[in-house]
């Protein structure tokens, strides 16, 4: 079986679309070749290395990539937003996509508040993130 590629698309490549990375890598890598980049990528948030371990995955060999990096080396087949900057900035940036997706997370990385409340922000962002990620694998049967 063919795998697609599909790219998870944010500004920073710091929080959501790793995440989604590493939740569809795990759920379906029989089916997808996934990555993630940032229209301005930063580096990974420590909490969101700290959330996702918690679920069990270890992120040590993701890092935050410029979505240049892809151009020309990559088609893809899906391009799914999951940020609103990356969705109205991502016309920019289609490529030879087939189909185009937004998922819109708030943005954990921009929380203010104690180390706690800010874990509890991220862990509310990679649940949805997780809860999408089944939903539309369901759906995509």
């Amino acid at each position: 079986m063919n795998r697609s590629n599909l790219l998870f698309l944010c500004t920073g490549n710091s929080c959501r679309s790793q995440m989604a990375e590493a939740f569809l890598r795990s759920y379906a890598a029989e089916r997808f070749n996934v990555y993630s980049a940032g229209l301005n990528p930063t580096q990974i948030n420590p909490f969101t290395y700290r959330v996702m371990a918690e679920c069990g995955f270890d992120l040590a060999g993701q890092y935050a990539k410029h979505v240049e990096e892809y151009k020309g080396a990559v088609d893809f087949d899906t391009v799914i937003t999951v940020c609103d900057d990356a969705n109205e900035l991502c016309p920019v940036y289609l490529g030879k996509a087939r189909r185009r997706l937004h998922w819109g997370f708030e943005d954990p990385a921009q929380f203010t508040g104690s180390d706690e409340a800010t874990l509890a922000k991220f862990r509310q962002v990679r649940d949805a993130i997780d809860t999408c990620i089944k939903g539309w694998l369901e759906n995509e049967d």
